[in-house]
Formats: C-alpha cells, sequence, structure tokens
C-alpha cells in the first residue's frame, strides 16, 4: 500500500492560495460517500450544491486528477479536499468503482501510445536524411532571420514603438516553418518590449541575443560540445527523453522543491519546477506541459524534499532535467540558500557558459523585505545586499515575514525577482 502523503504535501498540489482554502470546506466525511482507495488512486463522491454529485479521482503515481465539476483549476478543490481526507487516514481501501477503474486504464493506455509515439518520433529524427532535411531547412530559417535583423537595426529602433504586433509574429512564423520553433517564441515574444519603460536598450540587447544565436550556430562545427548543444537547444532542436535517461548526466541527491510556475501560451501550459541539491548546491528544471483539460505533472511539490536521481539534458550549462529514479517518498522540508553575493556569483558564472539563460532560480537565506528606490519591494540580507523584487500582490510576503528574515526562492531574469516560495521558522513553507 502506497504511503499517505503529509497534509502539507497535499496543499502544495494546489494552484493558487484560493483552492487550498477551498479544499478544507470540502474536506470533511459528511461530505463524501463511496470514498475508497488501493496503491494507485483515490476516489469518492462529493456532495455539491442542490442535487449536484461530483466524481472525483487522483491517480497517486503521477499524480493526476479526474472531477466531474466544473472548475478549469488542475486539481480542483473536491480533488484536493478528497486528498486531504486520505492523508488524514479517513478512506479506507477498498476496489475501485467502475468509473475510477476506466479513467485509470486510460490513463495508462494513453502512456503507452504516448511512449511509443516519442520512440517512433526519435527513430525518425535519426534518420540521416530526414536530419539533413531539418538542418538545411533550419540553416536557411537563421539566414533569413539574420537578414531581418539587420534591417530592423539598419531602420532604426524608432518605428518599433508604433509597430504592429505583426512585424513579429511574421517573423516568428517563417521560423516556425523552418523548423526552428524555440526561435520563434523568442521572436513572438519581443513584441511586448517597446510597450515598456526602457524598450530601446532592452530591445537592442535581445536583437544582439538572436543575431549572436545565429552566428553560433552557422560555426557549431567550431564550438565545444557542450556549447553546441546548447545553440541547438536554442534553435529548436530537441533531445528524445529516452536518449536523456540513458545517455544523460546523472546526479543523485537529496533535491529540494524550491518553487513551481506555470505559464500559457496558445493551447499549451507550461509548467517550471525548481529543485536546488543539498549535497550538490545545484539547481535543476524539471519541465511540464499539457494541452487543455489535461493534467501538468504535479510529482514534485513545492516545500518538499525528494532522494532522487536526476539525468540532465546535454548542455554548456546544464539546468534542464528528468527524475531518472527517486529513493524514498518526499518529506517537507526547507532548502539550504545563499546570500544575494553568492547568488550573483552563481548567475554570473551560468551566464558565462550560456548567454541566452533568460531565467536563473535563486534561493536565497536569511533576507528581508525593504522599500526600493523608486518605489516597490526589494529582498535584503544581513551584508545588505539587495535585489529587486517583481511582483503584484506582495501582502502575502509581507504578512509572512512580519518584518523578519526568510528563506525565498524565485526566479532572476533582467526584470527583476519573481518569488514564488518562502519559508518562515513558525509558518513553515508559504508558495506565493
Amino acid at each position: 500500500m502506497r504511503e499517505r502523503w503529509a497534509r502539507e504535501q497535499v496543499l502544495g498540489l494546489a494552484p493558487d492560495a484560493s483552492s487550498a482554502k477551498a479544499a478544507g470546506g470540502v474536506a470533511k466525511p459528511a461530505k463524501w460517500a463511496a470514498t475508497g482507495c488501493d496503491g494507485e488512486a483515490v476516489w469518492g463522491e462529493c456532495q455539491g450544491s442542490g442535487r449536484s454529485v461530483y466524481r472525483t479521482c487522483a491517480d497517486l503515481a503521477e499524480p493526476a486528477f479526474r472531477c466531474t465539476c466544473p472548475s478549469r483549476k488542475f486539481p480542483c478543490k473536491h480533488a484536493l479536499g478528497l486528498l486531504l481526507l486520505w492523508s488524514d487516514g479517513t478512506v479506507d481501501e477498498g476496489p475501485r468503482p467502475g468509473y475510477a477503474a476506466e479513467w485509470i486504464e486510460d490513463r495508462r493506455e494513453r502512456a503507452g501510445k504516448a511512449a511509443r509515439k516519442r520512440a517512433s518520433a526519435a527513430a525518425k529524427t535519426k534518420d540521416p536524411k530526414t536530419a539533413e532535411r531539418r538542418e538545411r531547412r533550419v540553416g536557411d530559417g537563421l539566414a533569413e532571420l539574420d537578414q531581418w535583423l539587420r534591417d530592423q537595426v539598419a531602420h532604426g529602433l524608432a518605428q518599433a514603438e508604433k509597430a504592429p504586433y505583426r512585424l513579429w509574429d511574421d517573423a516568428a512564423r517563417r521560423l516556425v516553418d523552418a523548423q526552428a520553433g524555440a526561435l520563434a517564441g523568442q521572436v513572438r515574444g519581443l513584441a511586448a518590449l517597446p510597450r515598456r519603460p526602457g524598450w530601446p536598450g532592452r530591445l537592442l540587447e535581445e536583437y544582439a541575443l538572436l543575431r549572436l544565436l545565429v552566428q553560433a550556430h552557422r560555426r557549431r562545427d567550431e564550438l565545444p560540445a557542450g556549447l553546441r548543444d546548447t545553440v541547438r537547444s536554442r534553435v529548436g532542436f530537441t533531445v528524445p527523453q529516452e536518449e536523456v535517461l540513458s545517455g544523460g548526466e546523472r546526479v543523485r541527491d537529496l533535491w529540494s522543491v524550491t518553487g513551481s510556475h506555470d505559464t500559457a501560451q496558445e493551447l499549451l501550459t507550461t509548467r517550471r519546477v525548481w529543485l536546488r541539491g543539498h549535497r550538490t548546491g545545484r539547481p535543476a528544471l524539471v519541465l511540464s506541459f499539457a494541452a487543455p483539460g489535461t493534467s501538468l505533472d504535479a510529482s514534485l511539490v513545492v516545500g518538499t524534499e525528494v532522494d532522487a536521481e536526476l539525468a540532465f539534458y546535454p548542455g554548456s550549462q546544464p539546468l534542464r532535467a528528468l527524475v531518472a529514479d527517486r529513493y524514498g517518498a518526499a518529506e517537507p522540508g526547507t532548502p539550504g540558500g545563499t546570500s544575494v553575493r553568492e547568488f550573483l556569483g552563481e548567475h554570473a558564472a551560468a551566464l558565462a557558459l550560456d548567454p541566452w539563460l533568460d531565467r536563473w532560480p535563486a534561493t536565497l537565506a536569511g533576507v528581508r523585505l525593504a522599500r526600493a528606490e523608486g518605489g516597490g519591494l526589494s529582498v535584503v540580507d544581513a551584508a545588505g545586499d539587495a535585489l529587486p523584487l517583481r511582483m503584484g500582490d506582495p501582502w502575502r510576503l509581507l504578512a509572512l515575514s512580519g518584518g523578519g528574515p526568510v528563506t525565498l526562492s524565485g526566479e532572476w531574469s533582467p526584470r527583476g525577482l519573481r518569488p514564488l516560495a518562502a519559508w518562515h521558522d513558525d509558518e513553515g513553507t508559504v508558495v506565493l
């Protein structure tokens, strides 16, 4: 029988604070009927408003969730409430009802089909003629992008302020046609820069980084192996998961899950989960993707630690990884952090290896909130070094810290530090 999760681990799955609060309202045995569990799943029927009865299931292996309620959040309050009851030991073992068994079996079947599809796609990419055709198409697409970049600078940046989004969208579509999808997303994102303060310098910097990438790809045969892998990844060449698991660098550590952030773009939601190794101090990024109506991977819960071996994707600054093996269940814990100066040193070293890094994880120990110059908030460590914060609503973080020191995790970018989670001696983990 699977070990039951701690209450904190369940609440760590909540997509936001309101969902976690609402889950507490439905985590009452009187609201549920026909509950049960086994080694893989938990299920039950929750009484909704009026005559509504919501059938809820949770696949503990992923984990993944299904509920017949109309909520668009994953997991919804009913799935979280059911897991809270299971965590408390009030859900007994039993045989799966038909709706739960059918859902679990469908998930296993889809997972098998997806694995076969990935294997087939990987086999195609290894075909010499297919690979040669794609290399040629990408090369032609980057040559066209190079000319477009030179035209933007030659015509002057002033036109960009009033240019329609179509200017960047057209360039991005041509990159999609050239099978350079990663670059297409980056170019499309530039359309928002001219609407921000200080945009000319920022836009010129992005154009320069794109031109550097184009030139690096053109001279890829002269680059060290790690940098060549990074360039190919930034352009849009992917490495199959099977190849990463079989041949990627592996690192076993006690990994702290320091933060998670979801971004939605068109019809795909991406979840970034950041980890930091206790022994190595090494950062890692685990990505998952979900189409509309499907669940993102929720197996790594912020505020927990997991003894695991990660397999890293190749590159000059290996950061993205897959969880290859786990050794035991996740446990609540507080990550080790650095000072601001140590973090900036780590970031500078990473940029030296990969100048196209757009974000880097930070875990800062013993920092306090302070008013930043020109308004806004910053975090300041014991040495007086500070980083500006990039956040909309600071009240939860202010309430947690109460003016005292906290351990804070976040994503660092040129626009500042986006807080993701905080740890306080009295309050434990708070996802921001």
